[in-house]
């Protein structure tokens, strides 16, 4: 078999290499930067070139090689090669060729566009791989523009009324997608200090964001009227926040989708936004690899799997100890402080 499961995580047996491992191994593929894929204590890494930098933060001065999209590599009797995956920038998904048989480990995936990732591309293969964070119908994303608007004129209306307008996103891809869509102009953009040295990673890289100001212990709301105050979720409604005075609260995730997940975040307002395929993106990305092989991992696996297979495919649930998209578990990148 092409990819096998071993206790340190996806294991090549003809590369002798793990892809995305939860403990510490010789030599580990990551597909990108969250804390549940990139994770310490390995002897190598490989990466992207994009994905690399946010790594090197995250994780210190680690052993890592860089490759290029679509750049194959020979790791012992192994080809690998990595393919834009669309969740955030830099990831993908990891193409391993065997003897000729393929198979694709895709990470975590999103089949929209964003206008900062590079965009997801289906790699053909006889087995795949896939997350299912969200592998039920009911959740089927709006398109991104739609959205955005929302967030601009939720921001808009509480600047007009003289609140800040405290919206929680990821540190590492949802933030900054929120930044390169939203309408800069409608007012000052502050941010939690963990997004913020994410940005400064991404901007090193050469993508465009507006400017934003990071919240300091010094930092006087009274300074910034209207602002979008971009925080991590679990900086909502503790101390960090009690700076700003009265403000309009949101959460940005595809979990707003469910109104019971709403509530129990008490915030003013959801924003249905997620970087994970959504039922239709998830359906249409494994059609497109052809694969006959289906292997679901970190999601609605049992449910996802039984329709996989009312569908033909050869399924089966992955246990991995991979996370997806969490209101319960602190941010995957939050290491910086406030």
């Amino acid at each position: 078999m092409v990819l096998s499961v071993t206790d340190q995580g996806i294991y090549c047996a003809a590369g002798d290499f793990h892809i995305d491992p939860w403990r510490p191994v010789d030599r580990a593929l990551i597909t990108h930067g969250h804390a549940d894929h990139a994770r310490p204590g390995h002897r190598a890494y490989l990466a992207t070139h994009a994905a690399a930098p946010v790594i090197r933060h995250r994780l210190g001065d680690v052993r890592i090689e860089t490759i290029g999209y679509g750049e194959p590599r020979r790791i012992g009797d192994a080809t690998v090669s990595f393919h834009p995956a669309g969740h955030v920038p830099g990831s993908a998904q990891i193409r391993v060729e065997v003897a000729g048989q393929v198979w694709v480990a895709s990470g975590d995936y999103k089949t929209a566009p964003d206008g900062l990732s590079e965009p997801f591309e289906p790699v053909p293969c006889h087995g795949f791989i896939t997350e299912c964070t969200f592998g039920l119908p009911v959740f089927s994303w709006a398109p991104q523009a739609q959205v955005m608007a929302d967030i601009d004129a939720w921001w808009a209306a509480n600047a007009a009324e003289g609140r800040a307008s405290v919206l929680g996103a990821y540190a590492l891809g949802k933030a900054q997608r929120i930044l390169a869509n939203v309408d800069a102009a409608i007012g000052p953009i502050l941010t939690h200090g963990a997004i913020e040295a994410t940005n400064a990673v991404l901007r090193a890289q050469g993508l465009a964001l507006p400017d934003t100001i990071q919240v300091t212990p010094e930092t006087d709301p009274r300074d910034h009227p209207g602002a979008l105050v971009l925080a991590t979720p679990s900086a909502l409604g503790t101390p960090w926040m009690r700076r700003f005075g009265p403000a309009s609260t949101a959460f940005a995730s595809g979990w707003m989708q469910l109104r019971g997940v709403r509530r129990r975040r008490a915030a003013d307002r959801g924003f249905v936004l997620s970087d994970h395929a959504d039922w239709d993106g998830l359906n249409t990305a494994i059609r497109a690899t052809g694969a006959e092989t289906v292997l679901v991992t970190h999601g609605y696996t049992a449910p996802f799997r039984r329709w996989l297979a009312e569908q033909g495919y050869d399924a089966h649930v992955l246990s991995t100890e991979y996370e997806g998209e969490s209101l319960d578990t602190p941010d995957p990148t939050e290491e910086a402080a406030a």
